[in-house]
């Protein structure tokens, strides 16, 4: 049995749904996404079967992305679970046939308490798009196996359930600090480390004032053991940047450093980078500049250094 040629077949089927579902995205889809957004309580979604398991991931989704969510088990709800959905919540229940049976109790308790219920189903003369506040149509799809098993249905099921959830996200202005928030482990966790998160700060910061001389600046750094030093005038303003490799370069062209201000052996305007941006970026640009590490300024006064982010903070964090 070939079993690449059932799989390319199942694919197929999936892919020619999905189109389907593509074509099929009306004015009811931006309802959708505008109730969700404007929701003051939480967004609770609800299934039969595989809709049901279905309607567990987009629950998850929207969570993940700023939309206060949960899923509740269709049978369970005609046993006292419908008490957990209140007037300000908001009622998302899936189903392809849209006249499931378990279904039924829910409908009645939401249309009976006036909890904006919205249904996404396949079907236009079904109990659940008729008594939606707003319907999503699914098309009818071929299933693969037997053209029974929840195959392409579900995949269409999953997918506009994403798309609320990327549209909510959007209309939202979620950006990577809101979702960092809400996935602080793993790894995306480590992908969404900021430089506020790795950086040194307060006395592991090797300032030191422009005026100085060398011979006093050389013996701060060796302490500080970064291999840098920052550069600040009298009003704490960052002026520049002193690294070894300048003065391995510098020694070997025999100059003498120790009776030289700090001033006129700094590199002056120092690369720096604001400490909400991603580690990964500021990894980006030391490899680009060919550098060891950056200045951390806050937007509000960017003149001012709060902190240092060196290459060995963001390597040893595992993020490259």
């Amino acid at each position: 049995m070939n079993y690449n040629a059932i799989a390319k077949s199942v694919i197929s089927l999936e892919i020619k749904a999905l189109q389907k579902l593509k074509k099929s995205l009306n004015k009811n889809f931006d309802k959708a996404v505008n109730a969700i957004v404007n929701c003051q309580s939480k967004v609770i979604l609800c299934g039969v079967g595989k809709s049901g398991i279905i309607a567990n991931k987009i629950s998850a989704t929207l969570s993940s992305v700023g939309t206060p969510s949960f899923s509740l088990s269709a049978s369970d709800c005609s046993h006292g679970d419908l008490g957990s959905i209140t007037k300000k919540d908001i009622l998302i229940l899936i189903s392809y046939s849209g006249n499931s049976i378990e279904l039924k109790n829910i409908i009645n308790y939401a249309n009976r308490n006036k909890i904006l219920l919205i249904g996404i189903t396949s079907k236009k003369n079904s109990d659940l798009y008729k008594n939606s506040d707003i319907g999503l149509i699914t098309p009818e799809v071929k299933e693969a196996g037997l053209d029974m098993v929840p195959t392409s249905s579900t995949i269409n099921q999953l997918s506009i359930g994403d798309a609320l959830a990327v549209s909510t996200l959007k209309k939202k202005k979620i950006n990577n600090l809101d979702f960092k928030k809400f996935h602080p482990s793993g790894s995306l966790g480590e992908k969404l480390k900021t430089v506020e998160d790795l950086m040194l700060t307060h006395n592991k910061i090797p300032f030191i004032n422009e005026n100085i001389l060398m011979k006093k600046a050389l013996k701060i750094m060796t302490e500080k053991k970064l291999g840098t030093l920052i550069i600040r005038n009298k009003k704490k303003q960052t002026t520049g940047i002193i690294t070894d490799g300048q003065i391995r370069k510098l020694n070997s062209k025999n100059i003498n450093l120790n009776s030289l201000k700090v001033k006129n052996v700094m590199t002056k305007n120092p690369i720096k980078i604001e400490k909400n941006t991603l580690a990964t970026k500021a990894l980006s640009i030391m490899n680009e500049k060919k550098i060891t590490c950056l200045c951390v300024y806050d937007e509000k006064k960017q003149t001012n250094t709060i902190g240092i982010i060196h290459v060995h903070n963001i390597l040893e964090n595992k993020i490259y």
